[in-house]
């Protein structure tokens, strides 16, 4: 298994947050402005790129036709006006159909009382009745197109009800894999030292004490101090 799946499995195995997943990356990666459509989803996947501007949708129909099973669709837009870019149709389409794992709009989105009834794993910036229309347009700006395909094309997005947070394709590595065990290392130390220890918060996360009062730590935390002592966020 390549990198990249070891990844995704552990963060579907673990269920490791978005909040979890921006820590590992540094306190970044999150897609500014994005929100969940159904709450209580959870979804991680490859991520393809889809784009749309100009105020149609027609781009889109064309490129959703080759999504693959399991991939977080991410629809960029550009100078759609607060259009919507896609509504129930096409989000039945990807996550019935072609089987993605989550689909994700940097822009706004319809239909959302049938994407609610449904369940979809909808991601949005927000939601209008008015949609894009259906014919050509000049395309997205190539250059804007080629930045967003190095940053987040082939990454790893997670999307639950904080957001989504991607993972970009050049930190899809052996370090990035450590620094998900140690985030979750972490935050098994520090609730440990809330709710059993009865520390305060500063004590726990400002101050670190689990690092030297390590007494009432368990046999598990204390093999884990040493990874621990590396900051994760930077």
């Amino acid at each position: 298994m390549d990198i990249t799946n070891r990844i995704i499995e552990y963060i579907k195995e673990n269920r490791v947050s978005t909040t979890e997943v921006a820590d590992a990356l540094g306190k970044t990666g999150a897609m500014k402005g994005i929100g969940a459509i159904c709450n209580g989803k959870f979804q991680v996947g490859t991520v393809r790129c889809i784009f749309a501007a100009n105020n149609s949708n027609y781009q889109v129909h064309e490129q959703i036709k080759d999504v693959k099973a399991h991939e977080v669709v991410i629809v960029f837009t550009d100078n759609c006006d607060d259009r919507a870019v896609l509504g129930g149709l096409v989000s039945k389409f990807l996550i019935l159909y072609k089987r993605a794992e989550a689909l994700v709009i940097d822009g706004l989105v319809r239909d959302v009382a049938a994407i609610r009834r449904e369940g979809f794993p909808v991601w949005s910036k927000g939601v209008t009745p008015i949609g894009c229309f259906n014919s050509e347009s000049e395309p997205f700006d190539q250059a804007k197109r080629d930045k967003i395909l190095a940053n987040y094309e082939g990454g790893v997005a997670v999307c639950d009800d904080g957001g989504v947070v991607v993972i970009p394709p050049a930190k899809l590595t052996e370090e990035m894999l450590d620094r998900l065990r140690r985030i979750e290392m972490q935050e098994d130390i520090w609730f440990f030292c809330l709710d059993h220890l009865k520390w305060d918060t500063k004590k726990i996360v400002c101050d670190a004490a689990y690092l030297h009062e390590t007494d009432l730590l368990s046999s598990i935390h204390l093999k884990q101090l040493e990874d621990l002592s590396k900051p994760l966020d930077k």
